[in-house]
């Protein structure tokens, strides 16, 4: 293993995989109501096509992957694809994003087969509020696999919330609570401006504005996170058991510290999430090329990431929805 660092000189070991584009919920920032042209199913990478990346990968320095969406759970023997990954001995942590919703059934078997720990967007505590940015149902069923997945191990479990201005800003101080007991590692995202997905109604709410509000339960105490490899900034209440992060793509953004890569479900390796470049190991893995040519597609990828996003100046990608990309 020789290790993986870009043009810009940041170490890239970090890879985040979409298994599918597919979800069952219909969050107002990620889709329109009635959902996105889905890709065809024999698009979708195989799991052992994943693996073949996956295994590529880590031989040139990625030693933590991250399942995504979509949503992963949807994904018939998820399981089957954890196992397979932890058996490559590079990987040192395999963790998982999930909307949630089918959690508690598949927590167990996810923990045996090798994940380590789960993330869940949960951007709302109100069933009628929950229900009308998902729109769905399913807030009792997110609770529960939260607990699920703690009670079976998969450590720490993290909530992310996106905080949108007018729509859950209000409830910030409610997810705050939540990390001085019972505990939990709460992390707030800055909307990301994208024209197509983001609500109407909601307004950007930065850093700044985030960590006023939540003075009013005490000072925020800078800390190291419980674990992980993101882009989070932590910090503690006083006496809390949980932690604070923030995600903040918009106004502090960390691309000077970016050690990531994506794969889309149709095999496009991104090397920005905020970028429509994507290079197609697709082609490669079924055109009966060698694995040395993916080899070459992914130390071409890690040579072509941008020294830092476009947001700020209203350029974003204009390739997929959010569920297609895996972000």
């Amino acid at each position: 293993m020789t290790g993986l660092s870009d043009s810009f000189q940041r170490p890239v070991n970090y890879l985040r995989v979409s298994v599918t584009d597919r979800c069952d919920l219909r969050c107002i920032y990620c889709m329109p109501p009635q959902g996105i042209p889905l890709m065809p199913r024999g698009d979708i990478l195989s799991y052992e096509e994943i693996y073949a990346v996956v295994k590529v990968a880590a031989e040139l320095g990625i030693t933590k992957v991250r399942l995504s969406g979509g949503e992963p759970l949807i994904r018939a023997e998820l399981a089957k694809l954890v196992a397979m990954l932890a058996q490559i001995e590079a990987i040192d942590d395999i963790s998982l994003t999930t909307n949630g919703v089918w959690l508690k059934q598949r927590a167990a078997e996810l923990k045996q087969a090798g994940l380590r720990r789960v993330n869940v967007s949960l951007d709302s505590l109100r069933r009628d509020r929950f229900e009308r940015i998902t729109r769905s149902d399913n807030l009792g069923q997110v609770l529960e696999g939260i607990e699920a997945a703690k009670d079976v191990g998969l450590r720490p479990v993290k909530i992310n919330m996106v905080v949108m201005g007018g729509i859950n800003d209000d409830e910030l101080l409610d997810f705050a609570r939540q990390s001085i007991e019972p505990g939990w590692h709460v992390r707030f995202i800055e909307l990301m401006p994208f024209a197509r997905e983001q609500p109407t109604a909601a307004k950007f709410v930065p850093l700044r504005e985030m960590k006023e509000r939540l003075g009013a339960l005490g000072t925020l105490e800078p800390c190291l996170p419980a674990v992980g490899n993101g882009p989070a900034k932590y910090f503690r209440l006083p006496g809390a058991r949980g932690t604070i992060g923030f995600i903040t793509p918009v106004s502090e953004h960390f691309c000077f510290s970016c050690n990531r890569l994506r794969l889309t479900a149709d095999g496009g390796l991104r090397p920005c999430l905020l970028a429509d470049d994507a290079i197609d190991l697709r082609r490669a893995l079924r055109g009966r090329r060698s694995l040395e040519e993916v080899r070459r597609l992914i130390q071409e990828a890690v040579a072509s990431k941008p020294e830092r996003h476009r947001l700020g100046e209203g350029l974003g990608p204009k390739s997929g929805a959010m569920a297609q990309i895996g972000g």
